[in-house]
């Protein structure tokens, strides 16, 4: 996804800040008020902007929630951070341009059973999107299995709603999130899976007993997961779909 320089004559609708949250130095939540009659389907993006810059972000929030949720990593203004370090700066109350519609494909496709969700911190969102929406509408028939790769812990911003949720409906969610860096001072408590998620994939299907028969697989976030991932589940005959994040603003 990549940014969009407006022309300044541009007359885009605007939304308000409802609330954020930092969640480290670099990863925070944002709540907007969600416009009237802005639709959108689980796992598709809103384009919003600041400053005649744009760029698109996936939706974390369900249709049905009131506020339109959304999980931004900053990229600094020294690193060629543009849009973010704009973002990284709002206040409650403070708006933003949005476009009135949400685009993309990267949505539930209900045609296997098993659903196999890879992503990279913020790569996670559409899978969050995706299955709040799912048990909003009590849909049957479907098991979520995410794997979720991250250099540090405290990047895995919804690991407690994918754990309560696995507690309390076990036939609905696994989740299995997984850090690159194990021997960085950092990850010290960490004691869950380690290394990079395309790397623990096939095992993970393996142990999973996950089969191209009854498996859609779907990978977010790094471009340099995703070709990984999709090589590796492409030789074992699995559907895939992708959408690719990359830091460029």
């Amino acid at each position: 996804m990549t940014i969009q320089k407006l022309n300044k004559n541009n007359d885009l609708p605007t939304t308000t800040v409802i609330d954020y949250e930092n969640k480290t130095d670099d990863l925070r939540l944002i709540w907007l008020k969600k416009p009237v009659n802005f639709d959108f389907k689980p796992g598709q993006y809103c384009t919003i902007g600041k400053n005649h810059i744009e760029r698109a972000y996936s939706i974390a929030s369900s249709p049905h929630e009131e506020f339109l949720e959304l999980f931004i990593e900053l990229v600094p203004e020294n690193d060629g951070g543009v849009l973010t370090p704009q973002l990284w700066n709002l206040k409650t109350g403070d708006s933003v341009t949005i476009r009135p519609r949400a685009k993309g494909i990267f949505t539930l496709k209900e045609n296997h059973p098993n659903q196999l969700f890879v992503g990279t911190v913020t790569g996670i969102v559409p899978y969050v999107s995706i299955i709040r929406n799912y048990i909003h509408q009590n849909k049957k028939g479907h098991k979520f299995y995410i794997l979720e790769g991250a250099s540090y812990f405290d990047e895995f911003v919804y690991d407690n709603e994918f754990f309560n949720l696995m507690k309390s409906n076990p036939k609905l969610v696994h989740f299995v999130p997984t850090i690159s860096r194990p021997d960085d001072l950092k990850n010290s408590s960490w004691n869950g899976t380690t290394g990079r998620v395309n790397n623990i994939i096939v095992d993970q299907i393996n142990s999973l007993n996950l089969s191209p028969n009854n498996t859609m697989v779907y990978a977010c976030g790094h471009p340099g997961m995703i070709e990984d991932v999709k090589t590796k589940v492409s030789n074992l005959s699995f559907e895939f779909l992708e959408e690719r994040f990359w830091k460029d603003d």
